[in-house]
């Protein structure tokens, strides 16, 4: 049976097609910068905590550069101990060596107002971000449910008729036909590569990232205001730096004889 041959009213094309694209790609531009003006700049840590940061980072540096180190093992060593020997007294926690006394817990990100403050700037990205898609869609859904906008230029199999005519049950339609409703989920997707051109890379107008996020995502998730352990972390990395000094090779271990070999010269003499 042939298909349905349709003739669309060119007042469609521009009162409908042509609104829908447009609403969508300023609504993700606004979007995007409606983000950006909600997030907080981010604090600035005091001279203790970057400190506290540092020394950590700088044992990770000295074992990742066990196996090739720049530095002979008897210097390796010393710096080893000296931040082995930090870690054990608390030198560098922000907070100064551990009481005693003190009881041992971990800390609670609900607690810290800079963790609460990275959950409800979550919360509140997630929501700018789902909303006006809802709008959109009941937009659409009110004004111009059963429309049919445009005609597909290549062909396609029936497995696309239901993505692509949604709101519209006719069996006989060519399989290209595009729905209003249908047109609004390819622009949903689609124009994440008009927004990278526009907005850049790390843009907030990503419609692809609305479908697996929830307003409450961001509060399982570890924000960068988080507190940490550091005690436990440099107790943990004493062990690692204890087992990284069995792993060392110095790169000018035998040097010379390394050179002359090189260059041909250690048979000659």
């Amino acid at each position: 049976m042939d298909r349905l041959s349709l003739y669309l009213d060119p007042q469609i094309r521009d009162w409908v097609l042509f609104p829908i694209t447009l609403v969508m790609i300023l609504v993700g531009i606004l979007r995007h910068y409606v983000v950006i003006l909600l997030q907080s700049p981010p604090k600035k840590l005091s001279r203790a905590a970057t400190r506290e940061q540092r020394a950590l980072t700088r044992s990770q540096i000295l074992r990742a550069t066990s196996s090739n180190s720049p530095i002979p093992l008897s210097f390796y060593k010393a710096i080893s101990q000296h931040l082995s020997e930090a870690y054990k007294a608390g030198t560098y926690l922000k907070d100064g060596p551990p009481k005693a006394d003190a009881p041992s817990s971990t800390p609670n990100p609900l607690s810290d107002p800079a963790a609460m403050d990275g959950m409800m700037a979550g919360m509140k990205t997630q929501m700018v971000m789902m909303v006006p898609q809802m709008v959109i869609m009941g937009w659409i859904n009110f004004f111009f449910q059963g429309f049919v906008l445009i005609k597909l230029p290549f062909p396609l199999t029936l497995g696309f008729k239901s993505m692509l005519q949604r709101g519209i049950d006719t069996p006989d339609m060519d399989v290209r036909w595009v729905s209003s409703l249908s047109w609004y989920f390819l622009n949903f997707f689609g124009l994440n590569g008009l927004y990278r051109l526009i907005l850049g890379g790390d843009n907030a107008a990503d419609s692809s990232r609305d479908m697996t996020a929830s307003p409450f995502a961001a509060m399982g998730n570890a924000q960068p205001g988080q507190p940490q352990d550091f005690n436990k972390l440099f107790k943990a990395e004493r062990d690692n730096l204890e087992f990284a000094e069995g792993l060392h090779s110095w790169v000018g271990e035998n040097m010379d004889t390394k050179i002359l070999r090189k260059y041909g010269k250690l048979a000659a003499l």
